[in-house]
């Protein structure tokens, strides 16, 4: 069975709330991302997406905001040990597109993005499922004119 050590990266860009949201926007900007985990003391705290920085912040004129103002405090994570299987599942669940790893006493130690199982011929499938399912419209979702 393959686990999400075996596909995941290991050297993770992160952020602590009291960040400012300019410094997220930079880490994704190098990383060429749109979400960069949050961490105090090296544990999962949150999660800030760009979409979190321009609903949250931006929209609102917070332009000085800091991280912990607009960040998601409810992150799904898998540990290394997550069967890549299941972290597909728990992708297309959540309608998630990266989930940081975190070890037995919550420190991030990765990041598993769909396109990490995508790269994975066996779970190919999986990846294009989990995918699709992310990008399905929640329910209630207005159209955009």
């Amino acid at each position: 069975m393959l686990k999400v050590k075996d596909m995941m990266t290991s050297n993770v860009s992160f952020v602590q709330p009291s960040d400012s949201i300019q410094k997220a926007a930079q880490i994704m900007q190098s990383i060429n991302c749109g979400s960069v985990p949050v961490c105090e003391n090296n544990k999962v705290v949150g999660i800030v997406t760009d979409r979190d920085i321009v609903l949250k912040a931006i929209a609102a004129g917070k332009t000085n905001a800091t991280v912990q103002e607009c960040m998601t405090t409810n992150v799904v994570t898998c540990t290394p040990e997550t069967d890549a299987h299941e972290a597909a599942d728990l992708m297309a669940r959540h309608q998630i597109r990266r989930l940081p790893v975190v070890d037995s006493s919550g420190k991030l130690c990765g990041i598993c993005a769909i396109g990490d199982l995508a790269t994975v011929d066996i779970h190919v499938n999986e990846a294009g499922d989990a995918l699709s399912r992310i990008s399905e419209p929640t329910r209630g979702a207005a159209a955009v004119h």
